[in-house]
């Protein structure tokens, strides 16, 4: 899966390694030292040592980063609105620091804003893997038994790698680890019950919260929802559903926009045709002759489009991939190591797939709903990639038990490729009377930010714990009020 944030700068910042990491074990309550942030001193970043096993509390530690905001008007102060920006992979501490614009001028005058880098991620004690090991990943698009053997085997000895090189905590990155680190940063800063918002895989954590931790719930905010009772079949079939329907959005906005370098044009019947040449191997990266692009790369390109949506790029991007033109290339990567969330998602959902024959019946089933797109490539990726998951894995996919909670606000766009709608309203018919959905009838991923109607109603569930009636929606607004995050391909 690929990183992503909340804000499209955030995205692109190079993280750099606070002091801390794995260490022995604390004997007394923690408390968090706040110092002014080398990036940026208006705002302040700390550590929280929290245990690697919550299981064996005396045992290692590591120290999670944490960064804040404080509300710009002390007198009106509610308490910390912590945040977690999803990815799997993405930096709190960056979203705090750096992205300060993204919530409203009222929640920031009435909340010191929290982020935290989860365990395993960005400045606390990221996962490392081999950089060399990293490219030698085989192809997402699996075509048959010698490639999912493949898959398996490098898997394998990724996980051996990365397990090498960032120790014990490897085993525990799962959302219901971070779970419970977010306990411990609540009590940390010393609020008696949590305000939550977390978006895409940040859902994962306030379902945990929720569920572990049900009578400390204040308010949790869940924008773009994770289903955590998918099996490999309906992940398939859903998220296809999702992209299939995220496209749709782009042809009918491309119709309709005179602007759109593909308005007057059959879009469908273009798309096809630029797929049946991504097959015959016709096509090659835009201003890099020397590489092909194949139609898993073309539907990733597109996804990459609906995402924030980019519908205008995205346009203009398919006309260069049809007709050769020029395109900026990405830089390659040269480090020793990177860093993965590979292990975060593979914790979380356990995604079983015996043998060739089953992925091929698997493809064929979801391709119904996908439609023009084929499938969701982050879908296939997150499958390929998690393909011989030791098990039982730490936080396994359930129908969420929430109960004795205070009522929990689920908000998602009709059109969200990467976390769907239908995420969303099973999780909430899961959680059951306590939870109030949010409907955005607009496209993208995430809702917060997308209208002054999403931006409000989420703004007064956490200062006031006003929650919005049953069915409450709200109506797609363009453009977007406030800056998206950038069109990584993640939940």
């Amino acid at each position: 899966m690929t990183n992503h944030v909340l804000l499209a700068a955030v995205s692109s910042l190079v993280i750099s390694l606070l002091p801390g990491g794995v260490a022995s074990a604390a004997a007394s309550p923690q408390t968090i030292t706040w110092t002014p942030c080398p990036e940026d001193t208006t705002a302040e970043c700390g550590t929280l040592k929290v245990p690697i096993d919550w299981d064996t509390p005396g045992g290692a530690t590591v120290d999670l980063a944490v960064a804040r905001r404080k509300a710009a008007i002390p007198g009106a102060r509610v308490g910390s609105l912590v945040v977690n920006p999803g990815g799997p992979g993405g930096s709190g501490v960056d979203f705090v620091v750096h992205g300060s614009s993204y919530f409203s001028a009222e929640l920031r005058n009435r909340f010191d804003i929290v982020g935290f880098d989860p365990r395993g991620v960005g400045r606390s004690h990221p996962v490392v893997c081999s950089a060399a090991l990293v490219r030698e990943r085989p192809h997402p698009l699996i075509k048959n038994q010698t490639d999912m053997d493949a898959w398996v085997s490098f898997n394998q000895r990724l996980r051996e790698d990365c397990r090498a090189r960032t120790g014990p905590l490897y085993d525990r990155v799962s959302s219901l680890d971070v779970a419970r680190d977010v306990e411990a940063l609540r009590a940390a800063l010393g609020d008696d019950k949590l305000t939550y918002y977390g978006v895409s895989h940040g859902t994962l954590i306030g379902q945990a919260y929720a569920e572990r931790f049900p009578g400390k719930v204040r308010a949790l905010a869940l924008d773009s929802n994770f289903d955590h009772s998918v099996n490999t079949t309906s992940y398939l079939s859903t998220t296809a559903t999702h992209t299939a329907g995220a496209f749709d959005q782009f042809v009918t906005w491309c119709e309709a926009t005179a602007s759109c370098a593909l308005n007057g044009k059959d879009i469908r019947a273009f798309w096809k045709r630029l797929l049946e040449r991504a097959d015959r191997g016709e096509l090659h990266e835009p201003g890099l002759p020397d590489v092909p692009m194949g139609a898993y790369e073309l539907v990733d390109t597109a996804f990459s489009g609906l995402y924030n949506p980019n519908w205008a790029e995205l346009a203009q991007l398919l006309v260069a991939i049809d007709t050769g033109g020029p395109y900026a290339a990405a830089s390659t990567e040269k480090d020793e190591e990177v860093r993965v969330s590979t292990p975060v998602f593979c914790q979380d959902f356990h995604l079983p797939v015996a043998d060739y024959t089953q992925y091929a019946s698997l493809l064929r089933r979801q391709a119904p709903r996908a439609r023009d797109m084929r499938y969701s490539p982050p879908a296939l990726s997150r499958i390929a990639g998690c393909l011989g998951q030791p098990t039982p894995i730490p936080n396994p996919q359930h129908r969420l038990r929430v109960d004795a909670t205070a009522p929990i606000l689920l908000a998602s766009s009709l059109n969200d490729p990467a976390t769907g709608y239908l995420w969303t309203l099973s999780t909430a018919e899961q959680i059951g009377a306590k939870a109030r959905v949010l409907t955005y009838e607009g496209s993208g991923h995430s809702v917060y930010g997308r209208s002054e109607c999403t931006m409000g109603a989420i703004d007064r569930y956490l200062i006031s714990q006003s929650v919005p009636a049953n069915g409450v929606r709200c109506p797609e607004a363009r453009p977007s009020i406030m800056p998206r995050r950038a069109g990584a391909n993640s939940g």
